[in-house]
């Protein structure tokens, strides 16, 4: 009672493909690859443009509207290059 025979299962398969039919099963798996196939396709995509990355980028802060200093602006008094 516990195990199902060979017997057992070729009707289970008789009565699938009497209740949906042979070309609804073969759709149903096309459809499946094609799923398959458009997530291997993401997961590529999704490796190339982590690898594109190469630094974040850095926003500067502009406190009360001004502008940020240049680099002569910065240095101190009396400092020249």
């Amino acid at each position: 009672m516990g195990s199902l025979s060979i017997w057992h299962w070729m009707i289970v398969i008789v009565v699938v493909l009497l209740l949906f039919g042979r070309n609804k099963i073969s759709d149903l798996m096309g459809d499946v690859a094609q799923g398959i196939k458009a997530f291997k396709k993401g997961m590529a995509d999704d490796d190339k443009t982590t690898e594109a990355k190469s630094e974040p980028k850095t926003i500067d802060h502009q406190a009360n509207g001004v502008a940020p200093k240049t680099e002569a602006e910065r240095r101190p008094e009396g400092a020249h290059s």
